[in-house]
């Protein structure tokens, strides 16, 4: 089994927090146009700005649950289950 990385889409605010910390390079930002059927989390957009761009984890199976993305994440979006199936989920610090 394969480390999977899941982001709520909704949720994401776009910042790049996750792309700029990950070793791996899970992470790639997209358009907001091309990402289907995107509706903000208004609980998260009374906190923070939603930018141009959603987070998508394009390379989630090279993730070494080194946890970098999740302290970083401003949307608490990420969720990784990691190989024992241990859910770990972001927590803005």
């Amino acid at each position: 089994m394969t480390v999977q990385v899941d982001i709520d889409i909704a949720k994401c605010t776009g910042c790049t927090h996750c792309k700029d910390v990950c070793p791996t390079n899970v992470f790639e930002l997209r358009p907001r146009d091309q990402v289907p059927d995107v509706v903000d989390d208004p609980a998260v957009g009374a906190k923070f700005q939603f930018r141009g761009e959603k987070s998508l984890a394009i390379n989630g199976p090279e993730c070494i649950v080194c946890e970098a993305c999740l302290f970083e994440c401003e949307g608490e979006c990420i969720l990784i289950t990691d190989e024992e199936q241990h859910v770990h989920r972001s927590s803005y610090k």
